[in-house]
């Protein structure tokens, strides 16, 4: 039911978006060529058709660029500065793919002033459009425009559930009507059932409802079929919630196969094509940016760990990842050479005797992990995911922590949603066990950009890498 209004405010700010694109192009060209000290020069050495056709392809681009970041998701309690974040994200992110495609077909050599003040001014615009037409749609429900009353049927834990849902939503126009009880009342003091299913058609006849929601749990009974018989009758569109819904905790996604409807208990966004592809290609580029300019850095580090400790400078170990597979990650040597057996069962601690010296300093920074990148080209790993664990202590935390295996259903990487939180080293597992798995189903490639940009600050000042 959202998802049916949502398609409409996601065709508006797309809409609005794209003649922001436009807007800010225009505005940035009108700067650098007729607001400059040397526009009336400038002016002379361009085509103006290139820029119209560069304009029209950054407004397409920048669009294109927001939808794969999800700008355009329902919010659920986002404040200003968290779209903003987002906002700058898909900026930036389409600052990168119309620069590189710049670079391989140059026919003219267009600006980068025009470029930058078009990047600036798309942020400001489009911040403040989105602001605008929220605050605008939020004082047109607030009126009373076009809302829609629902009657929930049910009373227990799925039905206020639903009912703050809707709350948090508010900008698509549903108001609670009451809630209907069962059997049995299920509903806490603060919340009043305004009739009963026995008396619903009743209470619909009497009342202007125009969505009647089903989430009567099997504590209260079972009266789907007389709810349906009366919403056919009075021609009210009804939805309805699985009255399992409270037992299962993971988000779930309903496909339809030759109209069979099948619900996947579990969904793991990572595993559709479109997105497996995007991260991808971000994982890609990424690596292959990041190792090109920390290469440097590369050989100062190797030499550093060889000069100061005898053995190898670097060090693959085993470690667990997508759908338990075993692979072995690469890093810097940070520790004086043991047994095979020792490496793969201790637990790393704090004032670890096994740590060398340029070891301390390159775990501190994470400097050791930065190797991993190449297991990133390869396929093994993600930038960003769950950290692998090795196949001892999988197999330990298997059996004491729940749901400690569905950190495997996706790519393990080199930082992720647990490390920025502070969930590294000898910290809470079940504290990681959760981060984890909320990364796993809320992913969104805005979601990887903003982990990446938190994990420098993190490695500074984080006190349990070690």
């Amino acid at each position: 039911m959202l998802k049916e209004r949502s398609q409409s405010f996601k065709l508006l700010f797309l809409v609005t978006d794209f003649f922001i694109g436009l807007t800010s192009f225009l505005v940035a060209y009108i700067i650098r060529y007729y607001l400059s000290p040397d526009s009336s020069f400038q002016i002379q050495t361009i085509e103006p058709i290139n820029y119209l056709i560069l304009g029209i392809v950054l407004g397409f681009s920048q669009v294109l660029s927001f939808l794969s970041i999800d700008l355009y998701h329902p919010r659920r309690g986002l404040s200003f500065s968290d779209e903003l974040f987002a906002i700058i994200s898909g900026v930036i992110l389409n600052l990168l793919i119309v620069l590189s495609l710049l670079f391989f077909f140059r026919g003219e050599s267009f600006s980068r002033l025009v470029i930058g003040y078009f990047a600036v001014c798309t942020v400001v615009l489009t911040s403040l459009s989105h602001f605008v037409l929220r605050t605008f749609m939020q004082y047109l429900r607030s009126k009373g425009y076009n809302l829609k009353s629902v009657l929930i049927i049910g009373t227990g834990k799925s039905a206020i559930n639903f009912s703050k849902t809707l709350g948090k939503h508010s900008i698509y126009g549903y108001t609670v009507k009451g809630f209907v009880s069962g059997k049995k009342n299920l509903s806490p003091k603060s919340i009043q059932s305004v009739t009963t299913t026995k008396q619903l058609e009743s209470y619909v006849e009497n009342n202007q409802i125009d969505l009647i929601v089903y989430a009567l749990s099997h504590e209260e009974g079972d009266s789907l079929k007389d709810v349906i018989d009366i919403a056919d009758f009075h021609g009210i569109d009804l939805k309805v919630i699985p009255s399992y819904e409270e037992i299962v905790t993971a988000k779930g996604r309903v496909e339809v196969l030759d109209g069979i409807p099948i619900i996947s208990i579990r969904n793991i966004p990572l595993r559709l094509g479109y997105n497996l592809v995007l991260k991808r290609i971000f994982d890609i580029i990424f690596s292959l940016v990041f190792i090109l300019l920390f290469s440097p850095f590369y050989l100062l580090i190797a030499i550093l760990v060889k000069i100061t400790s005898k053995g190898p400078v670097f060090y693959k170990q085993e470690r667990v990842g997508l759908d338990n597979k075993v692979f072995g990650m690469i890093k810097f040597r940070s520790m004086v050479v043991q047994a095979k057996e020792k490496s793969d069962t201790l637990w790393t601690v704090k004032d670890d005797p096994r740590v060398t010296t340029i070891g301390a300093i390159l775990r501190k920074l994470s400097l050791d992990e930065t190797p991993q990148f190449f297991n990133v080209l390869i396929g093994d790993m993600s930038v960003v995911g769950p950290r692998p664990e090795r196949p001892f202590y999988v197999e330990k935390f298997r059996n004491e922590h729940h749901q400690y295996m569905r950190r495997h259903a996706a790519k393990a990487g080199i930082t992720g949603w647990a490390q920025v939180q502070g969930f590294r080293g000898d910290t809470s597992i079940e504290k990681r066990i959760e981060a984890d798995i909320f990364y796993i189903e809320n992913w969104s490639l805005l979601l990887d950009i903003k982990i990446i940009l938190l994990t420098p600050l993190k490695a500074i000042i984080d006190r349990n890498a070690y």
